[in-house]
């Protein structure tokens, strides 16, 4: 794999599948005049600055039926705050994962990623094999904004947290906050979340995207997009 350089956008041995996945972002001129505008990342990144007494999530606890009708992907990024974050795609709120994996990297470093306003997250899977779907893939190398962070393994199964995290978020479509830890996990600080509806877009077997749906267009452009691709 060739060298990765400190880009916006990542470089990869697959350029035809991930160009056609990457969508034209907004001009600067609309970037200076949105700049501070709302939007989920602008909320998560936030988060070092509120306190438990700022908790987002009143309505947890109790099964309802979702916000939003669609047939738009959910998903969902969580973690501790010293501890590693997570991410997980589900067709809707109330669905088992169709892929969770977590990683290579800590809750506080993809928090300061998201003062560009824009974060681009890319999982490669260096697999030659066609036989599998792209999301069926296990072992991914991956990216933020460009930088490689590392690899990780997709779960076959949740892990307690995981499905702690999914059983409170079974009635939310969208949403950013801070969700009531497990007692043995206190010290590892607030357990962080921010889910959002993703339109998903398959470019070829080798690659998908899945672009955030900002809410009420906020802000023009998506402010998070996750790539999958399989390197050639």
């Amino acid at each position: 794999m060739p060298p990765v350089h400190s880009t916006s956008y990542f470089q990869m041995d697959n350029p035809a599948a991930i160009l056609s996945l990457l969508r034209p972002t907004t001009c600067d001129k609309h970037k200076k005049s949105n700049s501070g505008g709302g939007g989920l990342l602008r909320m998560f990144k936030l988060f070092p600055m509120l306190t438990s007494g700022c908790k987002m999530v009143a309505l947890l606890g109790r099964p309802r039926r979702p916000l939003l009708k669609d047939s738009a992907t959910t998903g969902t990024i969580f973690g501790y705050r010293k501890g590693r974050v997570c991410l997980a795609i589900q067709d809707d709120p109330h669905s088992v994962p169709a892929f969770i994996i977590e990683l290579p990297m800590l809750t506080s470093l993809l928090q300061k990623e998201m003062a560009s306003d824009i974060v681009r997250i890319a999982l490669e899977s260096e697999t030659r094999t066609h036989k599998k779907k792209v999301l069926e893939e296990f072992v991914w190398a991956v990216f933020c904004n460009g930088r490689k962070m590392g690899y990780s393994i997709r779960r076959k199964q949740l892990s307690d947290d995981e499905l702690h995290v999914m059983q409170l978020l079974r009635g939310v479509s969208m949403g950013a906050g801070v969700l009531p830890s497990p007692n043995d996990k206190e010290t590892d600080g607030e357990l962080t979340y921010m889910r959002a509806r993703f339109e998903r877009v398959i470019g070829s077997k080798d690659s998908e995207a899945f672009y955030m749906i900002n809410p009420d267009g906020v802000v023009p452009g998506p402010e998070l997009s996750i790539f999958f691709v399989r390197s050639r």
